[in-house]
């Protein structure tokens, strides 16, 4: 009887524990650790030195557009007949004045086929000089009546066959004189050497590049503006360049608009010309252009460093209950003093935009500005 009695209070102990565990399971500690609360995610906190707020401000119209210099007076010396490349004169660097001998190509070819027609002219002026003894005979003879006078017209074309065959001789010879002359490797321009294409010993092409040589006294900055900003633009305006490497701005002429956009883009290209007598500055150089507008007006900015670009889109990141967005947004004139951008579409007024760039941020993100 003892014994029953023990056994079942062992098992009413049992039973009590394993409850007990079931309960400190479910209301314990561990419940705290629930998947929703694992991944919440930390707020971003900026400072107010990183946000800006969107407003209207009096901003100098100014257009601005980049690009390289490029340098228009630049010729390319091209073999003009077959041969192999004998020596150049110059190497990369060298300054030519336009009638400079570069190089030698061996133009035996057109010197043998120069020889050749030669011969034909003195063949042919021989075959005149003995058509005009002809002729004058028959017409003697003629005169005479001792010839018909279908043999004096006979005559007279024969003589007239041989004038025509002495000047298509020449003409053929004049030909090879001008190849021959005009294969010499020659200066067209004034300039520097920018490169050679060929080297000694090379069998070259007709119309295969051998130099070229490039005028640095004149310099063009090409660069391309929005439709939206085209009008505004004159040619002959000031454009004011700061050239990479240069410490300070150098005026330009604006000297060309295009006349429509380019294929597939609202960018309609623009040209600025920078004089370079000294050659101070070279072909290549990459240059921000700025051409200050008469007049102020007010117009919402933001700092040029919120704006960011991808896709052909520009854009900013916006701070907006309490959550971060990225807003596209179409920009205007540039105030490079300032550092401000106008912003024509795709911001409202009073709106916070982070005035930095920063990694990996993602639309909806929770964010707030800190105390």
């Amino acid at each position: 009887m003892n014994k029953t009695k023990a056994a079942i209070a062992a098992a009413v102990l049992v039973g009590a524990a394993v409850a007990g565990g079931l309960w400190m399971k479910g209301t314990g500690p561990a419940q705290a650790s629930s998947p929703e609360a694992a991944k919440a995610e930390p707020e971003l906190v900026f400072s107010a030195q990183e946000v800006s707020e969107v407003r209207s401000l009096a901003l100098a119209s100014q257009i601005a557009f980049s690009g390289p210099l490029v340098a228009p007076d630049t010729a390319v010396v091209k073999a003009k007949a077959a041969g192999t490349l004998m020596s150049l004169a110059v190497v990369e660097g060298a300054r030519v004045r336009r009638g400079d001998v570069l190089g030698t190509l061996d133009l035996s070819d057109l010197q043998a086929r120069l020889s050749e027609r030669q011969a034909l002219v003195e063949a042919a002026r021989a075959s005149l000089a003995q058509a005009e003894r002809t002729h004058a005979s028959n017409q003697q003879l003629a005169d005479q009546q001792f010839i018909s006078p279908i043999a004096l017209e006979t005559s007279r074309a024969a003589l007239q066959t041989a004038r025509a065959q002495l000047g298509a001789a020449q003409a053929q010879a004049d030909t090879v004189r001008v190849a021959l002359r005009d294969a010499a490797l020659v200066a067209p321009i004034d300039g520097i050497v920018a490169q050679r294409q060929a080297v000694p010993g090379e069998k070259l092409a007709v119309e295969q590049p051998v130099l070229s040589v490039v005028n640095l006294r004149r310099l063009e900055m090409v660069g391309k503006v929005g439709t939206h900003e085209v009008s505004r633009l004159k040619v002959g305006m000031p454009v004011q360049l700061q050239i990479e490497g240069e410490p300070a701005t150098v005026t330009a002429r604006l000297d060309r608009i295009a006349p429509s956009a380019e294929a597939g883009t609202r960018a309609i290209g623009v040209v600025a010309v920078l004089d370079n007598p000294d050659e101070r500055w070279r072909a290549g150089q990459f240059v921000l252009a700025r051409v200050t507008l008469p007049g102020h007006s007010d117009a919402l900015a933001v700092p040029a460093t919120a704006l960011g670009s991808g896709s052909g889109q520009e854009y900013v990141w916006t701070l907006e209950q309490g959550k971060l967005w990225r807003r596209t947004v179409t920009t205007g004139r540039h105030d490079g003093e300032r550092g401000l951008v106008e912003v024509i579409k795709g911001l409202q007024p009073g709106t916070l935009v982070l005035a930095a760039s920063f990694d990996k941020l993602r639309e909806g993100a929770p964010a707030r500005v800190g105390t």
